[in-house]
C-alpha cells in the first residue's frame, strides 16, 4: 500500500498559519507596524494569548518587534519580509472567501 505524505515545510506552513489566531494577526499587520494595543483591540483574544502568539510568530521569522527607547517604552510589531511574502496567499484567500464562504450575516440578508 503506497503512503501518501505532505511535503514538511508545506506542512509546517499549514501548521503556523492554521493556529488559532495567527493568520489575523498577520493579516492585521498586512496594513504597517502597530502597537500590542491596536492588535489587540482589533480582535477578541486576550492579551496573555495575542503575547504568546505574535513571539511564536517572531520565533518564525514571521513578525518583528521594535522597542523605542521613549518614556513610556513605546513597542510595535509589524511583519518581516517573511511576513509580506504571505500577501499574495491571503488576496487569493480573500477572494476564495467572498465566493464560497457564508457567514450567519450572510444567511441573515440571503433570508431577507
Amino acid at each position: 500500500m503506497e503512503e501518501n505524505t505532505l511535503c514538511p515545510k508545506f506542512q509546517k506552513a499549514v501548521e503556523i498559519l492554521s493556529k488559532r489566531w495567527n493568520a489575523l494577526i498577520i493579516n492585521q499587520l498586512m496594513s504597517g507596524s502597530q502597537r500590542f494595543c491596536t492588535i489587540n483591540s482589533s480582535m477578541p483574544i486576550s492579551g496573555r494569548l495575542l503575547s504568546e502568539r505574535l513571539k511564536e510568530l517572531e520565533n518564525e521569522g514571521i513578525v518583528t518587534r521594535e522597542v523605542f527607547p521613549e518614556v513610556p517604552v513605546r513597542v510595535e510589531y509589524s511583519l518581516t519580509e517573511k511576513g509580506f511574502a504571505l500577501q499574495n496567499a491571503f488576496k487569493e484567500i480573500n477572494l476564495w472567501a467572498q465566493e464560497w464562504v457564508r457567514t450567519n450575516e450572510n444567511t441573515k440578508e440571503d433570508e431577507m
